[in-house]
């Protein structure tokens, strides 16, 4: 469950980034902004959630095969 945690968390970190990069590289002023950064956190914890769904429930499968 760690691992479906850390890998959930590295992807939603990643996703956000990349995001997040044109509207830093572009210097987007405040107000213009906060669309970037609000799409960047809405897609990150997006990735996120369906990372750790996706391992648990990959998880969950092998387990019930008994390996």
């Amino acid at each position: 469950m760690v691992f479906a945690l850390v890998t959930a968390v590295a992807l939603a970190a990643a996703v956000f980034a990349v995001a997040l990069a044109p509207a830093l590289a572009l210097g987007i002023s405040s107000p213009a902004g906060k669309a970037p950064l609000t799409a960047g956190a809405l897609l990150g914890a997006s990735a996120g959630v369906w990372r750790l769904v996706r391992v648990l429930l990959r998880f969950d499968a092998q387990r019930r095969k008994g390996r």
